[in-house]
């Protein structure tokens, strides 16, 4: 058994309830919060355990330890969070298909934020971003140029909902997705002349405030990167 990851029933329970007690005295970024010491006088465990419980949380972001100073509180950051999980939670076909599923809902779920609150300029931008994408297929530059282009487009679209937390999961959904190489095989069955038009009809749909259009051409747009599995129960 690999010590370094495993973590008592006993530690779990400890991490858990300074997690709740964390929350229920509102404490903010930046507050103290106690001493490994006092932890083991208040809750009367070993010193093994609260370090397993605090390294738990340390891991979580929640908490930081201060030599001298003892445990500070801090924010955690889930984009930070899943981004050095991602690894992880991707060990099979299945966990990819939910990885897949959880972007597809995220760019599906945003795209009315989006068409709500995108700014005359970000509109343009995006427009911008289409007409490079076109000459991109066009000129044959290859793919590497035009999955370049793709994740900024689809990243402006995120930026457009005013949410850096939304921008930034799909971000690293969308950048694991590259480097794993898992949209090779289905990359290479869209229609780049699709996409050019999907583009630019998302960018006119946003431009009009058409929530119920873009949505039905994001939903299109999205479904194609989809594995078949998952296609099949998204038709349930």
């Amino acid at each position: 058994m690999n010590t370094a990851q495993y973590h008592s029933p006993l530690s779990e329970d400890l991490a858990e309830r300074l997690r709740r007690r964390i929350q229920a005295e509102r404490l903010v970024d930046g507050d103290f919060f106690t001493t490994e010491l006092q932890l083991v006088e208040e809750y009367q465990v070993s010193r093994s355990i609260v370090r397993e419980a605090v390294s738990r949380l340390c891991a979580f972001g929640m908490l930081e330890g201060r030599k001298r100073k003892g445990l500070i509180v801090r924010r955690p950051d889930p984009v930070k969070l899943l981004s050095e999980s991602l690894p992880s939670l991707a060990a099979s076909q299945r966990d990819f298909d939910e990885l897949s599923r959880l972007r597809y809902v995220i760019e599906i779920g945003a795209i009315e934020l989006a068409v709500t609150c995108a700014t005359d300029e970000q509109i343009e931008q995006l427009a911008t971003l289409a007409s490079e994408f076109e000459s991109a297929v066009r000129n044959d530059v290859g793919n590497a140029q035009e999955d370049e282009l793709e994740l900024a487009f689809h990243g402006l679209i995120l930026q457009m909902t005013g949410s850096p937390l939304i921008a930034g999961l799909q971000q690293v959904l969308s950048e694991f997705f590259a480097a794993s190489k898992v949209e090779d095989a289905i990359q290479a069955e869209r229609s780049d002349e699709r996409v050019v038009w999907q583009h630019h009809e998302i960018v006119s749909a946003i431009r009009d405030r058409d929530v119920d259009r873009a949505r039905s051409l994001m939903r299109a747009h999205f479904r194609e990167l989809l594995s078949p599995e998952v296609k099949e129960t998204e038709d349930e």
